[in-house]
């Protein structure tokens, strides 16, 4: 196929796109899984980038915590530090299973509320820290933040949630 006639196909399917015409592709996949499919990694690179990823976040919340309790640092440090951490260790699972799996998970019925639990919590600990200058809004919202993490970590490991609950409500 020539230059001229890739351009016009392009156009056209552009125009098609914009216009509201095209429903995807003919296979019926969207934008979001043609990228997922186009950024296949093999499973070594998968599980470096992981690695990589979760012990930055858990570094990045260790650090924070510490540099917490240290004068001169203060808490915007530490609410910048520990959520973007959390945004480090949630966005390690992506290179386990890719964004498109990873954003649908996240949305799934068992783990809507903790995800939303979660990233609420993430944007008011940096409000908390920056606009209205409240430290034990921040150091809250980080502890909810904290549990919602731990819930949404949970409801990956088979009954694992159940058992949490069975040994709260032993110790009530």
């Amino acid at each position: 196929m020539s230059v001229s006639g890739r351009n016009t196909e392009f156009m056209d399917k552009l125009k098609s796109v914009l216009s509201g015409q095209d429903d995807g592709n003919a296979d019926g996949s969207g934008i979001l899984e043609n990228v997922n499919q186009a950024s296949t990694l093999a499973w070594g690179t998968r599980m470096k980038g992981f690695l990589i990823c979760f012990v930055l976040g858990a570094f990045l919340s260790i650090l924070a915590t510490c540099l917490l309790w240290i004068p001169g640092f203060g808490l915007p440090v530490f609410a910048v530090l520990y959520s973007f951490g959390n945004i480090c260790a949630l966005a390690s699972t992506m290179f386990l299973m890719g964004p498109l799996r990873q954003l649908k998970n996240m949305c799934a019925k068992e783990r809507a509320i903790a995800t939303t639990v979660m990233l609420t919590c993430l944007v008011l600990t940096l409000c908390a820290a920056f606009w209205w200058k409240n430290k034990g809004l921040a150091l809250l919202f980080c502890v909810l933040q904290f549990l919602a993490f731990t819930w949404y970590g949970l409801s990956y490991i088979p009954f694992a949630r159940d058992a949490v609950i069975k040994l709260f409500s032993l110790c009530m």
